[in-house]
């Protein structure tokens, strides 16, 4: 997977936007009578009819860990300069001495949480890709079966297929996926 700054899902909620896409694509699919009025998704559809371009809107979440230790202040400076005596030190070495495992451990669980979300968040955009792929053709066909239907039903499909056209796009290149234009 590509460097995660370059990423345009850099998270699995950032997926959001190409699941409604790809819902309402079955709706779409589903019922010939379905328009942007009837859409979960309206001003996104007409946003992208208007444009002429498909754009899906990617968000980020910040994740914060925080502790507290409730040890009283005598507690903690004769814990901390007992073990700075095993260095050959005082309180100040215990600081080090104490932190050095506990920074050890975190570095290494912090690097598997990741490798882990970013294993789960592959998989997911693998998952999003191949339904965004079938639902866009879905979608051709539709509009080729439907040549004679109202406006605003050719609008809606074609807004359905400039998003999904945009979001396999997207989803290629964060998956480093060479491929044929949509």
């Amino acid at each position: 997977m590509r460097k995660k700054n370059k990423l345009i899902y850099k998270n699995i909620e950032s997926l959001q936007p190409i699941v409604n896409v790809v819902n309402e694509a079955a709706s779409a699919i589903n019922d010939k009578t379905r328009t942007i009025k009837e859409s979960a998704i309206p001003e996104v559809l007409t946003g992208a009819l208007g444009a002429g371009i498909g754009g899906v809107i990617s968000f980020t979440a910040l994740y914060g860990l925080g502790t507290t230790v409730g040890l009283s202040a005598t507690g903690i400076t004769s814990g901390l300069s007992a073990v700075g005596h095993i260095v050959g030190g005082g309180m100040v070495s215990g600081i080090f001495v104490l932190a050095a495992p506990i920074a050890g451990f975190a570095a290494t669980g912090v690097g598997i949480a990741s490798h882990l979300k970013s294993k789960q968040l592959k998989q997911e955009k693998e998952r999003l890709y191949e339904e965004a792929l079938k639902k866009h053709q879905a979608i051709i066909q539709t509009l080729k079966n439907e040549v004679d239907a109202d406006q605003k039903r050719l609008d809606y499909l074609q807004s359905l297929n400039i998003l999904l056209t945009q979001a396999i796009k997207d989803l290629r290149k964060d998956l480093n996926i060479e491929g044929e234009n949509v």
